[in-house]
C-alpha cells in the first residue's frame, strides 16, 4: 500500500532526478572523452536507496529514464540511460542493503559509477556489434572513480542533512 507521503517523496526524487539529468545533459566540459559525464543524476538515485529503499530507487531510475528520454532524449540515449541505471542502482542497492556496516556512502557511488559505466559500455558495443570499443574501459573507470567519489560525498552530506531534519523517514537508520 502506497501512503500519500511515499508517493509525494518518489515524486519529488523522481523531478529533482529528472532535471538533474536534463540540465547536466547541456553541459559540455572541453577535453572530456565521449561518455564521460558528472552523474549529477545518481545523488538522487543514491538517495533513493538510502531513504526509500531498493524498490522505490529502481521506480526513480526508471522514470528519470523514461522523462529524461521524452523530454530531450533518444530511443538510443534511453537505453545507455536505463542499461547504466539500473545495473549501478543494483549494485548500490545490494551494497547498502548487506554491506553497509563495512563501506561507506561513498564507496558505494564509486561501485555505483563503475558499473554505471560497464552497463553503458555493454549497450555500446552490442549497438556497434564492436568489442573493441572496450578500449575506452580504462578512461571510464577513471572518470567512475572520480565522478562516483564527488557524487558519494554530495550524497553523504545531503543524506545526513535529512537525517538531522527528520526528512523522509524511509530507511533512515
Amino acid at each position: 500500500m502506497f501512503s500519500t507521503k511515499r508517493i509525494v517523496t518518489i515524486a519529488m526524487f523522481v523531478a529533482l532526478a529528472t532535471v538533474i539529468s536534463i540540465v547536466e545533459r547541456s553541459i559540455i566540459i572541453p577535453g572530456v572523452p565521449p561518455g564521460v559525464k558528472l552523474g549529477l543524476a545518481n545523488i538522487v538515485t543514491l538517495l533513493s536507496i538510502l531513504v526509500l529503499g531498493y524498490k522505490d530507487a529502481f521506480l526513480v531510475v526508471a522514470v528519470r529514464c523514461i522523462l529524461g528520454s521524452l523530454l530531450g532524449g533518444n530511443p538510443v540515449g534511453f537505453l545507455f540511460s536505463i542499461t547504466g541505471g539500473m545495473l549501478s542502482t543494483l549494485v548500490m542497492s545490494v551494497m547498502w542493503r548487506y554491506l553497509k556496516k563495512y563501506v561507506s556512502i561513498v564507496n558505494i557511488s564509486v561501485i555505483g559509477a563503475i558499473c554505471h559505466n560497464i552497463g553503458q559500455l555493454f549497450v555500446a558495443s552490442v549497438l556497434a556489434q564492436d568489442f573493441h570499443i572496450y578500449i575506452l574501459l580504462p578512461v571510464l573507470m577513471i572518470s567512475a572513480v572520480i565522478t562516483g567519489y564527488n557524487v558519494g560525498l554530495l550524497t553523504k552530506y545531503v543524506y545526513k542533512s535529512l537525517y538531522d531534519r527528520n526528512i523522509g523517514g524511509y530507511g533512515i537508520p
